[in-house]
C-alpha cells in the first residue's frame, strides 16, 4: 500500500482505549505509567478489542464511530484493567 495512503488510516479503538486507560490512571495510582508499562498495556487492550478504522480526512466515517463509543467503553474498560493487572504482575521497566 502507498505510504501516504497509510498515514490516513487511523484506528479509532486507540483512542477510545487511551482515553479509558487515563481515566482509570487517575483514579488509582497503584499502576505504574511509564512508557514500557502503558504501552504494554494498551497493546493487550488493542489486541483484544476488534479494530475500528477511519480515514482521518474523511469526517463522515468518524462520526459514525462516535456512536459506537458508547458500545465499547464497558468492554475496553474491562479489558484495560485486566491488562493493568497483568502487566503489574510482570512489569518490564
Amino acid at each position: 500500500m502507498n505510504a501516504k495512503i497509510r498515514e490516513k488510516l487511523h484506528n479509532y479503538m486507540e483512542d477510545l482505549a487511551d482515553d479509558a486507560l487515563e481515566k482509570i490512571y487517575d483514579s488509582h495510582e497503584k499502576y505504574c505509567r511509564c512508557d514500557k508499562c502503558r504501552l504494554d498495556v494498551l497493546s493487550r487492550v488493542l489486541n483484544r478489542m476488534p479494530p475500528k478504522y477511519v480515514v482521518t480526512q474523511k469526517g463522515g466515517a468518524f462520526v459514525k464511530l462516535q456512536g459506537l463509543e458508547a458500545q465499547f467503553k464497558a468492554d475496553i474498560t474491562r479489558e484495560a484493567v485486566e491488562a493493568l493487572d497483568i502487566v503489574a504482575l510482570a512489569p518490564r521497566h
